[in-house]
């Protein structure tokens, strides 16, 4: 079987120009006066969002820090980390299906795609999360206790 594993890892890396574009529509309307203040900052939090999904991209066997490693080796941590983390998607999906059956005068309406681009974003950020923390307290899916012959089957000729 073929593995993509090196070149999702590479295309992750696209989650940089993604962040700095967000970077660029929030600090925007400082800029400007806060001229188009909801507009700009649903832009950068959409951008935000895509940055986020393409990050999940990584290899999650790899520790990314320290501060990464010193909390997922730890079940305690690792444990309230995802929990943290779940509890701010559904922040963020919620806040965003909330805005979304606003009226139009409703400010609220502009920001919503950008929320619900976030929450999506960090569902996949979950999953990786989760993944890392697996791995790092030494636990392994039941795939990989499987017998060596069916963890790497032979190359198709």
């Amino acid at each position: 079987m073929i593995s993509f594993k090196k070149e999702f890892h590479y295309l992750s890396y696209l989650q940089y120009p993604f962040m700095l574009v967000a970077i660029f529509y929030i600090f925007r309307p400082i800029l400007n006066d806060l001229k188009g203040l909801l507009p700009d900052f649903n832009t950068g939090l959409v951008y935000l969002g895509l940055g986020i999904s393409l990050s999940t991209l990584q290899d999650t066997a790899k520790t990314q820090n320290k501060i990464s490693k010193r909390i997922f080796q730890n079940p305690r941590y690792a444990k309230r980390f995802l929990i943290v983390l779940a509890i701010e998607i559904l922040v963020f999906i919620g806040l965003g299906l909330f805005g979304f059956y606003q009226n139009q005068s409703n400010p609220f309406k502009e920001l919503s795609y950008g929320f619900l681009s976030i929450g999506i974003g960090m569902i996949g950020m979950l999953k990786s999360a989760s993944e890392m923390a697996e791995h790092q307290s030494g636990q392994t899916s039941p795939s990989v206790q499987a017998e060596p012959s069916l963890r790497d089957p032979a190359p198709l000729p």
